[in-house]
């Protein structure tokens, strides 16, 4: 097993009926090795931030509820040790698996994800949804990964903090850097693991988050391959004004005021896409 310490970062909100189980498991399944649990109780209002404590865990509270994303944020900033896990503090997952992944970070890579496979307990409703963004998620970063956005991975604190300032507060921080690291050609490796049913409430994720993951996963695409997003457009803007344009030429020898409008708009949008791209280029640089 690789030993370097690790800090195990856990966002809760009012998960008092699974934290207690989920920190010991942990402290069991890492107990050779030198572990910093922090969990972020976003702003509770049960017992998550006494029981989590109690089990062992270094408890950091949020008076108020920022989101999942911001807990992980505040966990990365507030990490001791360079490796960092992260782990859902509902039960779902085998704290046995963080051992896997780590020994798959260890092999060269930047990130290791805990890619749910189809033995995994997922809600019937988010599956449809779920698998459009994966597909969604490879078109625009040229990279199909294996699940984008698992709550169960290891990275290095280093690499994170780079990306802290565009990584969201709401439910698609996993999404976002998984998505980041990969369109900087970081080492992201998946590693096939199984989740359980969750303990106590129903997940609070709704259709409101994953309509705003769609929406993150282009604004990434646009921050790191703005073309990727503006080139698809134009091309449907250019091909509709060149057909219709064609069409009516044959019908009536004349273009319409349409046609004209839509091969305009393909020019400005091909260039909008090509000045983006250059921006962000220079922000990569700097």
């Amino acid at each position: 097993m690789n030993a370097e310490p690790l800090t195990l970062v856990i966002p809760a909100w009012n998960e008092a009926d699974a934290i207690a189980p989920v920190v010991e498991n942990v402290r069991e399944a890492l107990s050779g090795r030198e572990i910093e649990i922090l969990v972020i109780d976003d702003g509770s209002n049960d017992d998550t931030a006494a029981r989590a404590q109690a089990a062992g865990a270094t408890v950091i509270r949020q008076w108020k509820q920022k989101g999942y994303g911001a807990s992980l944020k505040t966990g990365v900033r507030q990490a001791k040790h360079e490796r960092i896990a992260i782990m859902d503090a509902d039960g779902q997952h085998d704290p046995t698996d963080i051992v896997r992944l780590l020994d798959e970070l260890a092999k060269g890579y930047d990130s290791v994800i805990g890619a749910r496979d189809r033995k995994s307990f997922q809600y019937a409703s988010r599956m449809p949804g779920k698998a459009f963004l994966q597909w969604f998620a490879g078109f625009l970063v040229g990279e199909t990964p294996d699940d984008v956005n698992s709550g169960l991975r290891v990275f290095k604190k280093q690499d994170a903090l780079q990306y802290i300032s565009i990584l969201p507060n709401a439910f698609s921080f996993t999404t976002t850097l998984t998505l980041a690291m990969m369109k900087d050609a970081y080492r992201v490796g998946f590693v096939s693991i199984q989740t359980r049913p969750r303990q106590g409430r129903r997940s609070s994720v709704s259709l409101r988050d994953g309509l705003r993951t769609v929406l993150l996963i282009i604004r990434i695409a646009a921050l790191f391959n703005p073309l990727k997003v503006f080139l698809p457009i134009s091309a449907v803007l250019f091909l509709t004004g060149l057909g219709y344009g064609a069409w009516n030429l044959m019908r009536e020898f004349n273009i319409p005021s349409g046609a004209v409008l839509c091969l305009t708009s393909s020019v400005i949008v091909f260039f909008f896409g090509v000045l983006a791209d250059q921006l962000a280029s220079i922000r990569r640089g700097r």
